[in-house]
């Protein structure tokens, strides 16, 4: 029979923070009007002159897509009526990536002037245009977190570490809103946005042999 050698399991984690150099906004279009033609055909409008002017800002037309096309009916309920068509309301989404943050309060405002009333702000993200560095410093702490802890253990047991048995790994990114910021600016002519500091957490699961 094969004995199972001893061994240990720890998880560690780690995480590394930099500077984020992409922004991702998400911003939605929406025209009512009297008719599908109308309502559809202004949405469009609206959304070829932000587009323009997304490029005239030098944002590529690469990180410009549109999606979430749609024209619907309004309706009302009116006693001895049932229901009435009130109008036609055509929206979308355009998903921008804006890569030099420290142009993008300008870029913002000149898309929400060049869309008028019919622009809706849904959000935006912080994010890196290439995060295979940040990661790979946030998988190197979350390891050496764990093999310290298996060594403490180790040493504690009068043991000590042989070779890795297994080894799971996940990386999770999570980009900071600055929602604060960005209230306070509200009555401003645009809207400030602050890159601050994101951070990648790594998290690993190591199973050590023990050896005498």
């Amino acid at each position: 029979m094969t004995e199972t050698p001893r061994s240990i399991s720890v998880t560690g984690t780690g995480s590394a923070e930099a500077v984020p150099d992409l922004l991702t906004l998400s911003i939605g279009v929406e025209c009512r009007r009297d008719t599908v033609a109308e309502a559809y055909g202004d949405a469009g409008t609206r959304s070829a002159a932000i587009t323009a002017e997304l490029r005239q800002h030098g944002v590529d037309s690469a990180d410009i897509s549109t999606s979430g096309l749609n024209v619907r009916a309004e309706v009302n309920w009116q006693d001895g009526r049932g229901q009435t068509v009130t109008g036609y309301l055509a929206s979308s989404t355009l998903t921008v990536r804006i890569r030099g943050l420290s142009e993008s309060s300008q870029i913002l405002a000149a898309a929400v002037a060049a869309g008028g009333d019919a622009v809706r702000l849904n959000g935006l993200s912080l994010g890196f245009t290439d995060s295979a560095a940040v990661e790979a410093r946030a998988r190197e702490a979350a390891w050496q977190d764990a093999r310290t802890t298996a060594a403490h253990y180790a040493a504690l047991s009068g043991t000590g570490l042989g070779k890795v048995l297994s080894l799971t790994q996940h990386t999770g990114f999570q980009a900071p809103v600055p929602v604060a910021k960005m209230q306070r600016a509200v009555a401003a002519d645009s809207l400030a946005v602050e890159a601050g500091e994101s951070s990648v957490t790594a998290t690993v699961g190591v199973v050590w042999e023990l050896i005498d």
